[in-house]
């Protein structure tokens, strides 16, 4: 018969492996991301703020108030809707960063016919109908682009309408990295100055810059008193932002906005002499189109 002593150990361990079971029973399992590349997962609006006659920022809360959204800066979420019976999606990069725990925002404008109607059919309608409460179906994250304060010691950024967003978040998270010494020039071009987007956030970044950050916008139709670029973005004023990021000088030229502008762009470039840019942008390219 066993001992005293040896009914004790045998009594200790099966308590010890009772304890043991209880805890892996009750352990939370370790969470994942709240994006995911391949499940489309709902994210519901928290709060909507007009920016102008057709723009809105729109603010959707993740499951905790410490979450973050887990977006490389440079990249984007799609975003898909069921509009009229179809699947709809489109792609987004949002303005916030992963240290803006709790939530993301996605600034939109909404598209217009030529008659001043809603556009039918696209996220952006969607986006300007979605009440508080309501969710979107949302996977990422996607892109090619990955900021990094190493990426290039100059970055040129051209921008048009919403391209403005991928642009927006990097020089947010550029300037917010004290080891980040990128020089960042924005040329910025609009129709009128009401068109702006994130002007007051820009002119706040831009101050607090210590001179890293260079904003110059460009207006088809100017104020009076207007004291920056007139028309469309030239070759001219490409040169006189690009003089830091130049062919030879190891910087980058970021692009985004409407394809005719793009082409524009692109054509301007090729003539100072810079590579033309692949059909699908690669990060190590010197022209990188989103």
């Amino acid at each position: 018969m066993p001992s005293t002593n040896e009914i004790a150990i045998a009594v200790g361990i099966i308590a010890i492996l009772a304890i043991v079971a209880y805890l892996a029973g009750n352990k939370k399992a370790p969470e994942g991301p709240v994006l995911d590349q391949v499940e489309w997962r709902p994210f519901k609006l928290v709060k909507k703020t007009p920016l102008s006659h057709n723009t809105a920022r729109y603010r959707f809360g993740l499951p905790k108030e410490t979450d973050a959204l887990g977006l490389p800066i440079g990249q984007h979420i799609s975003i898909q809707a069921n509009i009229n019976g179809k699947n709809v999606m489109r792609s987004y990069t949002p303005t916030s960063l992963d240290d803006d725990k709790g939530h993301f925002e996605l600034v939109v404008k909404t598209r217009w016919t030529a008659h001043q109607t809603y556009e039918k059919g696209n996220i952006s309608k969607h986006l300007a109908d979605l009440k508080v409460g309501e969710s979107i179906m949302v996977k990422g994250p996607k892109g090619k682009f990955v900021y990094t304060e190493d990426l290039a010691p100059h970055l040129l950024m051209i921008a048009g309408g919403t391209g403005i967003t991928p642009m927006f978040q990097i020089i947010k998270s550029s300037l917010k990295n004290p080891d980040d010494k990128t020089q960042l020039r924005l040329i910025y071009a609009n129709v009128n100055e009401d068109d702006i987007l994130l002007l007051p956030e820009l002119k706040a970044l831009e101050a607090g810059s210590n001179g890293r950050l260079v904003v110059y916008h460009a207006l088809n139709n100017p104020p009076a008193n207007w004291t920056q670029g007139v028309g469309f973005v030239s070759q001219a004023m490409i040169e006189m932002h690009a003089h830091d990021a130049g062919v030879q000088g190891g910087g980058k030229v970021l692009l985004c906005g409407p394809p005719p502008m793009m082409g524009a762009m692109k054509a301007h470039l090729a003539t100072m002499g810079y590579p033309a840019p692949r059909t699908v942008s690669k990060l190590e390219d010197q022209i990188f189109l989103f």
